[in-house]
This record gives structure tokens, sequence and C-alpha cells, in this order.
């Protein structure tokens, strides 16, 4: 099926802009995870299994971005662009972090596909690395992305930081309060 000019576009802020927000959802299950957030009425299990669910839509969610953005014939952005920053790339820096963001979102991915394989010590410090992919990716977002100065897409940007923030915040008083009780 062709896409014209106009639907290519629309279904690339979309896909940006739904990504942002499944990011975002996904960066916050994994910080109420490992908060050990849980209740009578939301097991912590409910949580891990939210996070993981929300993770793998979140990729289904990228491959579409990135998809449609090599499929544009309007912006030149080949493959290799969505898994190598190179110069001289559309929009240069900006489309880089983007590229970084997919990277490290693939190294979460496989190695939380591998877990089983690698000590949690090596695992958990590549996760952690998916903090680096959200920052990475909303920085992309605001430099790349043609909406990023409408009101509903700074509010989308807003929200999303606002969120993770939050669920910092969260997990650094239940760290600070388990610090506490082991010691």
């Amino acid at each position: 099926m062709k896409f014209d000019g106009m639907m290519q576009w629309y279904i690339m802020r979309g896909t940006g802009t739904v990504l942002m927000a499944l990011l975002t959802l996904s960066t916050a299950m994994g910080v109420m995870s490992t908060a050990r957030f849980g209740s009578a009425l939301w097991p912590r299990f409910a949580t891990q299994a939210l996070h993981r669910n929300v993770s793998l839509l979140t990729m289904a969610m990228l491959t579409s971005h990135v998809g449609i953005a090599i499929y544009d014939e309007v912006v030149d952005i080949r493959w290799y662009d969505a898994f190598v920053p190179r110069p001289g790339a559309y929009h240069g820096y900006w489309l880089w972090l983007g590229t970084l963001s997919t990277d490290v979102m693939l190294a979460v991915v496989i190695t939380s596909l591998l877990r089983h394989r690698l000590s949690h010590r090596i695992w958990r410090a590549l996760h952690v690395a998916a903090y680096v992919s959200w920052i990475f990716g909303l920085l992309h977002g605001i430099g790349i992305g043609t909406d990023s100065t409408a009101a509903w897409e700074m509010g989308v940007t807003v929200t999303s930081v606002g969120v993770v923030a939050a669920v910092a915040v969260v997990r650094l008083a239940t760290l600070a309060h388990e610090r506490k009780i082991a010691a």
C-alpha cells in the first residue's frame, strides 16, 4: 500500500507521540516494580506483568515509527540510520539521539530475554540503561518532532517528564527506607 506524503507525516507524528507515552509508561512501571509496589488489590506480579507487556507494545510502536521513517521518501533516512548514527543523516544530532535510544532499547530487550544467562548485577546494570533510552527518546522528539512546540505535544512532553520524575522520587524514597531497614 502506498501512502501519500501527508499520510506518512501523520503516521510518523502519531507513532512518535504514542511511542513516547508508551516508553514513559514502561519506564514508570519498571520503576514501580523495583519499588516493590503492590497491595491486596494490585499485587506486585501485576505491576511486573504490565511493565513487560507495555514494554513489548513499546517495541512494536518503535518498529512502526522506525519503519515509516525509513519508508518515507520525503526525508532521507536509511534502514541503517535506525541502528548506526552517521554524519550527514537527516537532522544529524536529533536523529542520532533517536538511533541511540533505539540501540539502548534493543540492548535492554535482548539482555532481558537472556536474563536467565546473566548475573543479576550485569542484567540490572544494563536494564537501568532504559532510563538513558527514555531521555534520548525524549530529546529526539523535542529536537526532530515537527509538533514539538505545539501545545498538545508540549503537554505530552511535560507529562512524560512529570511522570518519570514522580516515580523516580518515589523510588528514591523507598530505596532510602529499604536501606534504613537493612541497616
